[in-house]
């Protein structure tokens, strides 16, 4: 077994060749598929001599022939073994034209082609096209494509790749093939191909610009009638690109294939997604809305990557997040338009602690763009996902709306049909804003939660207040010392009746140093500062604020998020005394305080229920565990379940109430309104 070596980020060189056009053909057959690559390559003069060889990656595959410049070359003319295919002297520019035998049902690895069910489909991400034909498999090399595919018709009535169909025809022995052609360049990873017996629904899309688009979702026959919640679903995330990025979709066609046993869960495929059936299906007898909410997030995320991801793509791998961390950041703003906004950030979060904020503490801790990997599978992970879209969120809060949209359109004006970088991403954000991000770039390079302090100290002699900020990140594997990030902090003071007093020049606290203090005067005795608002850095807080103050900014925040997040400390501190309880052998008890905070929240008529839903349920024990450095997992458990029974006793009439109450919606609407009275009928019947 060959010893997997480690690629490191500053042995990134460009590519010694580039590949302008590539033309495939697939001529399907029973047990394999012959594939014909005929691509015009020319060398990268700045990096290159007479003397250096062409290098393609390969897998192992049959190789048939090898044509380079009308020429037939002998087997010895070139070599093919240990994942690579050279050949030694090449002109400047030439058309080589491989034919290589592929065997799809055979194929095991779930990259390149391979069967799925009855279909065959591809997964080329992140380097699977090199299973496909040899290839220059890196990000940076982008070409454009026509794709043939010739089949079977019983077999195979449905032959799909990416971009415009321009030909169809039938042919003897019940055959027929077609032609693809993608008129945009782009990496081989997304390069796609369907082939197999499946149906279709179809629509279309209006673009701002007056173009009709045509709009298909494939999927198996028995599924077929659950995919029109997804074309729902695409129409919205076309239309709010258009509306908030100014992006319109640039093929005549869309097309979404879902299938059953797809591997890699999502795919963007330039043109041609191809999802695991899970997220694109939804029976309104039978899904949840969270299913619903779920589908409406991946189709809109992967139909993002058009352009964040398709049209600008990444110089090499290490740049993972700058497609997938704003893609995300990207959906999560679409589902927070068409949605609350405060429900999918509490989601957000708590998807952020439960899973990320683990991952940074463990034996997996990375950089949001890593300097090595050994195979680039192991990093489509939470932090490069989740954290990376944070990132993005905190530069859209440091620079603004308005200046973020300026920076999006100088980014697609300047990179449109590149491979860039994450610096070049920051760079243009900067010139945009005329901010200078320079140390915010730590955040990629830097590995860890930090942890921020806040300390306070008052004179009530001169009304002035004095918050003092400290971060710290633990030293892990990658850096033994951190530097000071730079954080913002979304902020406000709160006086005793709940208004906002904060000056105006201070609602956007950014902490550079180890350690700051920032002094408000004129504020009254018994004001509560509410911070991280919107959780608007993705850091670990740690408070002086006391539980009634805790039960003050649940009851009066302006901020949802941070009501919730003031509930959420509110149950850690009373079940961490309820564990401490259990282990000490004591009389369990649940505070007055807690109580009464709860019942003023569930009974406040004006709050949007949905959040109050989420605000008022309690840490799920993978949340708590996080807040022990030993996890005594029978006490855990048994002081959630004890804290929510005693709840339950204590309120059980308004639970009756609410839940008599919220049972007039529709039950099968997926409006916010109908979704938003479920979701707290569900949390009554969950305590009750």
């Amino acid at each position: 077994m060959k010893t997997p070596e480690k690629i490191y980020l500053k042995d990134y060189t460009p590519p010694a060749f580039f590949v302008d056009q590539a033309d495939l053909t697939f001529e399907i057959k029973e047990d394999l598929t012959q594939v014909n690559s005929r691509l015009k390559i020319r060398k990268n003069q700045s990096i290159t001599d007479k003397s250096t060889p062409l290098v393609l990656d390969m897998d192992e595959f049959e190789i048939i022939s090898v044509i380079a410049g009308g020429m037939v070359l002998l087997p010895h003319e070139y070599t093919a073994h240990d994942g690579l295919f050279k050949i030694a002297n090449t002109p400047d520019a030439f058309e080589l034209e491989i034919t290589n035998i592929l065997r799809p049902h055979e194929n095991t690895s779930l990259e390149g082609l391979y069967q799925s069910g009855t279909i065959l489909c591809t997964q080329c991400e992140a380097q699977g096209f090199r299973k496909i034909t040899p290839f220059p498999d890196r990000p940076d090399v982008m070409a454009r494509y026509s794709c043939t595919i010739i089949a079977d018709k019983t077999k195979y009535p449905v032959l799909l790749s990416n971009g415009n169909l321009v030909d169809y025809k039938e042919l003897d022995n019940n055959r027929h093939f077609v032609r693809w052609e993608d008129p945009f360049k782009k990496p081989s990873y997304l390069f796609a191909l369907v082939a197999g017996d499946i149906d279709h629904i179809e629509d279309t899309f209006t673009t701002r610009s007056g173009r009709i688009v045509d709009l298909k979702i494939f999927s198996e026959r028995e599924n077929i009638d659950k995919c029109y919640h997804a074309m729902t679903s695409l129409k919205q995330a076309m239309e709010w690109d258009e509306n908030r990025f100014g992006l319109e979709y640039d093929l005549d066609l869309y097309q979404i294939v879902a299938i059953n046993d797809f591997n890699a869960g999502a795919m963007e495929n330039k043109g041609l997604n191809i999802f695991n059936s899970k997220y694109v299906l939804a029976d309104p007898l039978t899904a949840t809305d969270e299913d619903f909410m779920n589908i409406q997030g991946v189709i809109g995320h992967e139909y993002f990557h058009n352009w964040t991801g398709n049209r600008v793509t990444l110089k090499n791998w290490f740049q993972l997040s700058l497609k997938e961390g704003l893609t995300v950041f990207r959906d999560q703003e679409f589902s927070s338009d068409l949605n609350s906004r405060a429900v999918k950030r509490i989601s957000n979060v708590k998807n952020l602690r439960g899973q990320q904020f683990p991952e940074d503490a463990g034996p997996m801790t990375h950089p949001v763009m890593p300097d090595s990997y050994i195979k680039m599978d192991n990093f489509y992970t939470m932090t490069v996902y989740e954290k990376g879209s944070e990132l993005v969120r905190m530069i859209h809060q440091l620079i603004g709306e308005q200046n973020f949209k300026q920076g999006i359109d100088l980014y697609f004006e300047k990179f449109d049909g590149m491979a860039v970088t994450i610096e070049d991403f920051i760079g243009v954000m900067e010139k945009a804003s005329t901010r200078d991000l320079e140390q915010f770039k730590l955040w990629y390079f830097q590995s860890g939660t930090p942890i921020v302090t806040m300390i306070r100290s008052y004179n009530p002699e001169i009304q002035q207040l004095e918050i003092t900020f400290q971060q710290k990140t633990l030293p892990d594997r990658n850096q033994e010392i951190k530097k000071p990030l730079h954080i913002p902090i979304k902020f406000e003071i709160l006086n005793a009746e709940g208004k906002n007093i904060t000056p105006v020049n201070k609602k956007l606290l950014e902490l550079r140093k180890e350690k700051e203090s920032f002094v408000f005067k004129n504020i009254p005795e018994k004001s509560v500062p509410s911070i991280f608002r919107q959780f608007s850095a993705p850091v670990k807080i740690q408070t002086d604020l006391t539980d009634e103050e805790l039960s003050f900014l649940m009851a009066n925040d302006t901020d949802e998020f941070s009501r919730w997040d003031a509930a959420q400390n509110l149950f850690v501190k009373e079940l961490k005394l309820i564990i401490n309880a259990i282990q000490s052998r004591k009389n369990l008890s649940v505070s007055k305080g807690l109580v009464a905070a709860f019942k003023k929240a569930l009974t406040d008529p004006t709050r949007d229920r949905a959040c109050l839903a989420k605000t008022l349920s309690l840490p799920m024990e993978t949340e708590i565990k996080n807040h022990f450095d030993l996890v005594d997992v029978n006490a855990i458990n048994t002081a959630r379940l004890f804290l929510k029974q005693t709840i339950a006793g204590q309120m059980k009439d308004q639970f009756l109430n609410i839940i008599d109450l919220c049972s007039k919606s529709d039950p099968l609407s997926i409006s916010h309104g109908a979704m938003a009275d479920r979701s707290l009928k569900n949390l009554c019947l969950s305590y009750l």
